[in-house]
């Protein structure tokens, strides 16, 4: 039997903040016909191991991150990638001036439930109600019962809630785009406008910050691009890639 041919993209995927690598099977499910290879990066907020990928073998590099996914990349990694998709995506979480201190105040106010408490399974069951109420804000303005299952799903174990720790004040201190980030590679912005967790001066400095970058808008999409046609116009412009 003659050996298949090499994929002609690898995608590795990350997903953001109370989220979990199974966010991307349905988007595997429908590529799965382009032969792209596939590797899904793992913050290990609930109860699936923490995974960091690595490029492997041939084909072109690309990253598709969710939120404040590509931070969670290594730098090394990110550097690597010949095109990024940003899906709701941010120059800096926290823009400064007066909607920069209503974020900020909002985060404080997340990393103050997600604070050890008086017996753990207090502190997992408080962690869990934050993450369920943030997914909500993430999914608005479609229905939380959407979501695939998640994190959120049971309380929130000591070394989830340590991540979710780091990786909050990680979104505070972002000033930027992330650390590797290939000022080289093709990119692709998907802004979501109806977003309740990236505020629209965040979503403007990305555009400021990658004015190079194509871009779709999406009308009535919330942050977590629920009920809203993405992978058409993602998949379109991943499958211009390998036609380049």
């Amino acid at each position: 039997m003659a050996p298949s041919a090499p994929a002609s993209l690898q995608v590795i995927a990350m997903h953001g903040w109370a989220g979990d690598g199974a966010n991307w099977n349905a988007w595997q499910e429908v590529s799965a016909p382009f032969g792209w290879c596939w590797a899904c990066g793992e913050r290990g907020y609930g109860c699936r191991t923490p995974l960091n990928p690595g490029w492997d073998g041939a084909g072109r590099r690309v990253v598709i991150g969710h939120s404040m996914g590509p931070h969670l990349l290594d730098a090394t990694v990110l550097a690597g990638a010949e095109a990024v998709v940003l899906l709701a995506g941010f120059g800096r979480f926290v823009p400064p001036g007066a909607e920069g201190r209503r974020v900020r105040a909002a985060l404080a106010g997340m990393a103050a439930q997600l604070a050890e408490g008086p017996s753990d399974a207090e502190t997992a069951l408080r962690a869990q109600t934050l993450l369920r109420r943030f997914l909500a804000e993430a999914a608005s303005p479609d229905p939380a019962e959407l979501l695939p299952p998640g994190p959120a799903d049971q309380p929130v174990g000591a070394a989830g809630r340590e991540r979710l720790r780091q990786d909050l004040a990680l979104l505070e201190r972002s000033e930027g785009l992330p650390a590797g980030f290939p000022t080289e590679a093709r990119v692709l912005i998907v802004e979501a406008e109806a977003d309740r967790i990236v505020v629209p001066q965040s979503r403007a400095l990305l555009r400021q910050a990658l004015p190079q970058a194509d871009l779709v808008r999406l009308p009535g999409a919330g942050h977590c691009l629920l009920g809203s046609p993405v992978m058409a116009p993602v998949l379109e412009w991943l499958q211009s890639l390998e036609a380049a």
